[in-house]
């Protein structure tokens, strides 16, 4: 492992991590843990949290990653489920949390926090520093040798290993239970299709709570033996990336978007001249980038030629500027990403491959494999997974890395299985012609129009996303004569865009109101209908009328998930009065929010929003490019 501190890379060997893991699982043996406790981790990517999973499972308790970013009020619900006694956490910020739930979690006795700094004055009981659970942990360990030893002995294969919760979409969130098994048989699996070894370099940036992010920083690290390096902060994130420059990659939408917002904005910022040379290569990009990554001998020698140019002047530089330069493969997964987006970055030479699966899948159901890699799909099934489509066009899946169970809750598990044994994902999708699978959305959320004709907010919510000016959206139109849409602009792309225009702005609320704002979006929108009226299936889910929200959605509002997951049916209830001003014609509505600050506080922000026609298109226009 490395992790960077105070702009210095530190290393910790595997031989020190196997020491300090066992002396860790001595002293929470010391602390009562037992085989088939839960214990709670709370924090960013840091080496001793890690460690910390590793300890709990030498005694055969179970890990439960819980998201950094949760309010107090939030964890009370895992921390009873799970009737969670010990909680390892980063920094006083946790440390805070963890006492403010513990009035609420009585069976929470200790508290084991990494970083000192705040705490000194701290004198909960039950509260203690990681070095003294190291030290508590000694002690242990003379007096019962064997203690460990023998408890990671009885140990076997199809026994928990982790606990994940479910991001709670649609109600309360679910404990998934991993097994060991379920867990490194899929790491394994794709340890071997992609040739990895232990000379790969991989960030962990993402929340640990997230599978995803568990899988590769976590899971992967102990079963291929790569180097795993942990940022010095949220903020540094790209700093370091670039220090490191990962061989494999992973990357929700959400990054990538956000990563390919900043380049746009620099080269809006840029001279005329780099500018058109900017476009200018990547126009040669688009036509031949992503031919060449997947070595298709077809393309002529000038075009090579071109593009080999272009990579000395603008890819190269750009994937450098990403901190891209040495990734040899690279995920994208935990929503549908943009097939414009997707291309950008195979096109300026970065292996990015999409992967479909979920928690309960151990993450991988399908991956992409080289040169079969396209932007509508997301690869066929790996090694080990079956994948059926019922007749409702619901994907089921049977596969070696399923979860036991939900905890503690044996409807819910049983509902989750069809009665011949395949789980359902809830997503819908079709296998085609090359064995390869397309996801349409999820299965509850693919609709109707009054007329009959289909409607994917997904699919259209993702074309929106694809413009930098456009962070976030939510598209309603399941049952009714149109569709109509939610959109939060970009704070720094507008922002930027508004201040080389000379518009002034205070805040976000400000920002989206502006009438130049709205126009800017109006553009966006009607180039997504145009995309749209191409497609003979969702040619009628152009988006008619729309409006810019006059706050963010935001996790700590639960408007979105952890895992920044629109919550679509909470959102159309908290804001029914626009989404009753959008179908019935109205030209503005006005809304007062409630929202909730980091501190626990509550305010109002207030607006008359202003809602908008975007045109549509008829459905024999040529694809806009």
């Amino acid at each position: 492992m490395r992790e960077k501190d105070l702009g210095i890379w530190q290393t910790i060997t595997w031989q020190q991590v196997a020491e300090q893991a066992a002396e860790l699982a001595n002293g929470l043996a010391a602390l009562g843990v037992r085989k088939g406790a839960h214990v709670a981790i709370v924090g960013e990517n840091r080496p001793r949290l890690y460690l910390a999973m590793m300890a709990a499972q030498y005694l055969g308790a179970i890990p439960v990653p819980l998201y950094q970013d949760a309010i107090a009020a939030e964890m009370v619900y895992v921390l009873q489920d799970a009737a969670i006694a010990v909680a390892v956490v980063e920094d006083q910020e946790q440390v805070d949390k963890m006492l403010e739930a513990r009035e609420e979690c009585p069976a929470l006795k200790h508290v084991v926090y990494d970083d000192p700094r705040g705490l000194r004055n701290y004198l909960d009981e039950g509260l203690m520093s990681y070095e003294s659970l190291l030290e508590l942990g000694r002690d242990f360990l003379a007096a019962n040798p064997e203690h460990v030893n023998q408890a990671k002995n009885g140990l076997s294969p199809d026994e928990p290993a982790a606990m994940f919760y479910t991001s709670g979409t649609t109600g309360k969130p679910k404990g998934v239970v991993l097994t060991h098994h379920a867990l490194i048989d899929r790491a394994l699996v794709i340890q071997e299709l992609e040739g990895l070894t232990d000379r790969e370099d991989v960030l962990a940036y993402l929340p640990p709570a997230w599978i995803g992010q568990n899988m590769f920083s976590y899971t992967q690290f102990l079963v291929t033996g790569f180097t795993v390096n942990h940022p010095e902060s949220p903020d540094t994130v790209s700093i370091d990336m670039h220090d490191i420059g990962p061989t494999y990659y992973f990357a929700p939408p959400r990054v990538l978007e956000g990563l390919l917002t900043q380049v746009m904005i620099r080269m809006e910022d840029a001279s005329a001249l780099k500018r058109k040379l900017f476009h200018s290569c990547m126009g040669v990009a688009r036509r031949v980038g992503t031919r060449i990554l997947d070595k298709d001998t077809s393309v002529s020698l000038w075009q090579r030629l071109l593009y080999r140019l272009g990579d000395l002047l603008i890819y190269g530089p750009l994937r450098n500027a990403l901190g891209m330069s040495r990734v040899r493969v690279a995920y994208t997964a935990g929503e549908a990403i943009g097939p414009d987006l997707f291309e950008f970055y195979r096109s300026i030479g970065i292996n990015l491959k999409q992967l479909y699966g979920s928690t309960e899948t151990s993450v991988f159901v399908c991956v992409q494999e080289d040169g079969q890699v396209r932007a509508d799909t997301v690869g066929p099934p790996v090694d080990g997974v079956d994948i059926r489509v019922a007749e409702n066009g619901e994907i089921q899946v049977k596969s070696p890395g399923l979860f036991k169970e939900y905890y503690k809750n044996p409807e819910a598990t049983a509902e989750s299985f069809t009665p011949d044994g395949w789980y359902h994902t809830g997503d819908a999708g079709y296998l085609d012609t090359d064995g390869q699978l397309k996801i349409i959305d999820r299965a509850k959320d693919v609709g109707k129009l009054a007329d009959g004709s289909l409607f994917a907010p997904k699919y259209i919510e993702n074309k929106l996303k694809f413009f930098p000016f456009i962070k976030e959206a939510v598209a309603f139109g399941d049952g009714r004569d149109e569709v109509c849409a939610f959109i939060n602009i970009d704070l720094e792309a507008v922002g930027n865009w508004a201040e080389r225009r000379g518009l002034p702005y205070a805040g976000y609320t400000d920002l989206a109101g502006k009438q130049e704002v709205l126009e800017l979006i109006r553009d966006c929108v009607e180039q997504v209908n145009a995309d749209l009226s191409t497609d003979p299936k969702l040619c009628a889910s152009q988006v008619a009328r729309f409006l810019v929200l006059h706050k963010e959605l935001d996790p700590d509002d639960d408007e979105l998930t952890r895992t920044r997951k629109v919550r679509r049916g909470f959102i159309a209830q908290k804001y029914s009065v626009l989404v009753d001003a959008l179908f019935s014609g109205r030209d503005s509505q006005y809304i007062e929010t409630e929202v909730k600050f980091e501190d626990g506080r509550t305010g109002r922000i207030a607006a008359d929003l202003r809602i908008l026609d975007a045109k549509v298109f008829s459905g024999d226009i040529k694809k806009v490019a």
